[in-house]
């Protein structure tokens, strides 16, 4: 049985670690808050734009000439991984490089055998991740979550299209963290380049209209695609960023109550150990008076 002293001690320590997690979890429901109120107000624009994209290129020969467009044979791929700066948020870390590592041992084995699997790692945990397994990871974007804003997705977005459009790679996806609720976040892989062709109820319904376009139709296409997958990344980003918060603040809020029933249990032990003192000393002391007497 543990001293008096070293329970005293754990006992301590629980509290302070239990402090500790609850004000994370606290700083984690505040940027929460936050971080889904983007993501809700992104959604419907993201997915108004990508309904728009297929109902013009749905009448427009142009965008299927686009150069994001452009099918190849898949020698060189990118992923895009997406994942946090800091741990203490469950398995949301692990389970993007899960993903992104059962990708490439499923779909592009043979390209990674030969050195052409690239990461583009957003987040801090995915570039280690991948770079202690030998893949060659371009970190220029790691501290994109220090100051999010659209203005640096966008440029990553642009590096990554301008290295499609001149064959730097054939495919690429993004894998990311999708935000459901606070316990919840849905593993995500979607195709970045090039553009998968998925379309809407509406666009089907208008694919045989001639359309009257204004300005022109090729000023339209152009301008449309590129802004389509500067918002389809930022999405994913926004995605992940709430996604965080939220398996952050549910870790530490487990956190807490495990730290809790720990405390209970060691209290526990510390009345027991505390009466099982108490009761040998009382034993001593009988012991003592009954060899006087004697």
């Amino acid at each position: 049985m543990p001293s008096l002293k070293e329970v005293r001690s754990r006992i301590s320590s629980i509290i302070s670690t239990q402090q500790i997690t609850k004000a994370m979890k606290m700083v984690a429901a505040a940027k929460l808050r936050r971080a889904q109120d983007s993501i809700i107000q992104m959604r419907p624009y993201a997915q108004k734009l990508s309904e728009m994209l297929s109902t013009v290129a749905a009448g427009a020969e142009l965008a299927a000439e686009s150069p994001y467009n452009q099918v190849r044979p898949v020698e060189r791929v990118l992923l895009i991984v997406i994942t946090s700066d800091r741990g203490l948020a469950g398995a949301f870390n692990t389970n993007v490089i899960k993903e992104a590592l059962s990708l490439i041992n499923s779909r592009y084995a043979e390209q990674a055998r030969r050195g052409n699997v690239e990461i583009l790692a957003i987040g801090k945990k995915g570039a280690e991740a991948f770079q202690r397994r030998g893949f060659t990871v371009n970190t220029t974007y790691i501290d994109t979550f220090l100051a999010l804003s659209f203005a640096k997705v966008r440029t990553a977005a642009e590096e990554v299209m301008n290295a499609f459009t001149a064959g730097k790679y054939d495919q690429v996806l993004i894998v990311f963290n999708e935000f459901k609720n606070v316990a919840t976040q849905i593993i995500r892989s979607e195709q970045f380049l090039p553009i998968v062709s998925a379309p809407t109820h509406s666009a089907t319904k208008t694919a045989n209209v001639n359309y009257i376009f204004e300005p022109s139709e090729e000023e339209i296409i152009t301008e449309m695609i590129p802004k389509t997958l500067k918002i389809q990344l930022y999405k994913a980003v926004l995605e992940s960023n709430a996604s965080e918060h939220g398996a952050r603040m549910t870790a530490m809020d487990k956190a807490t109550d495990n730290a809790g029933e720990l405390l209970k249990e060691l209290k526990l032990v510390y009345n027991r150990t505390r009466q099982a003192a108490i009761t040998k000393e009382i034993l001593e002391i009988v012991g003592g008076a009954e060899a006087l007497k004697n």
